[in-house]
């Protein structure tokens, strides 16, 4: 375990990227502090950084300013592991060979690690097609892979990216209730990134609201429904509804502000009108 209750903190973080129209601010004064065994999601209008934010997290993007620190266990496990929107595992393996891919990257030998994919295989409800190729799987198939995967390697972090966003809505109630159930076993330090209310209050401990462009923190609300969570129960709680309507009420704003900063850039690109 981490000998920190603190896994992630982030001071007065901010990213920004040169482009052809000058500089750009998709982050500024980001201060974050995630737990060790926390899953936090984050919600926010397209185009705040959310994906940026992440990024910074899996060390796919450096910092333009500020600090970030990961505190971690040390030792052979990865400090973090992602899972993208788009199903991203490799055609020419079978759903066993995907899923143990990264425990074969860190040495681990070949008994152990089939040993440890086919425990993740069952509990994503693939074992029949452990030896299947993407290519006959459905999608929420695919996506289930993808996050055996990422489990499997025992990351310090699992990063999340709207995993369920290309997904019909009963493929992500279920995807959503066996993330759940692998997550409780191991309480895995987990950033989730969706654009569902419904999602984050569904899985999330917290879930963080930032602001339009440029994105920085606007709230946090805790997440105090009790685990562990049966979906369907829970939307139809009075509390539920309560949180949902708090953070609706301030994602809201932040959603209208970026249609008008959308709306003003698309005004201020249109040619000039001929006399």
């Amino acid at each position: 375990m981490c000998n920190t209750t603190n896994r992630i903190v982030m001071k007065n973080v901010s990213k920004t990227f040169t482009t052809s129209h000058g500089q750009v601010t998709a982050l500024q004064n980001i201060n974050l502090t995630i737990k060790n065994g926390e899953f936090f999601c984050i919600v926010g209008p397209s185009g705040c950084g959310k994906t940026t934010l992440l990024r910074i997290l899996a060390d796919l993007e450096e910092v333009s300013g500020g600090m970030i620190r990961i505190n971690s266990d040390g030792g052979n496990r990865p400090v973090n592991s992602m899972v993208f929107q788009e199903q991203s595992i490799f055609p020419w393996m079978t759903v066993a060979e995907n899923v143990a891919y990264g425990l074969r990257m860190r040495g681990i030998a070949k008994k152990l690690r089939a040993d440890i994919a086919s425990h993740y295989i069952k509990m994503i409800g693939l074992n029949k097609f452990a030896r299947a190729y993407p290519c006959q799987l459905s999608g929420g198939m695919k996506q289930r892979v993808s996050v055996a995967r990422a489990f499997a390697t025992d990351p310090e972090i699992l990063l999340m990216d709207e995993p369920f966003g290309a997904l019909d809505e009963q493929n992500r109630i279920l995807l959503q209730q066996e993330l759940l159930h692998i997550w409780d076993t191991s309480k895995k330090t987990t950033v989730f990134i969706t654009h569902s209310i419904d999602e984050a209050l569904c899985v999330g401990d917290k879930v963080m609201i930032m602001t339009a462009h440029p994105g920085t923190i606007k709230s946090v609300v805790e997440v105090d429904l009790p685990r562990p969570r049966d979906i369907a129960a829970i939307r139809t709680t009075v509390h539920y509804n309560e949180l949902f309507q708090q953070i609706w009420l301030s994602l809201r704003e932040e959603v209208l502000k970026s249609k008008q900063q959308e709306f003003n850039a698309n005004e201020n690109s249109q040619p000039e009108a001929s006399g």
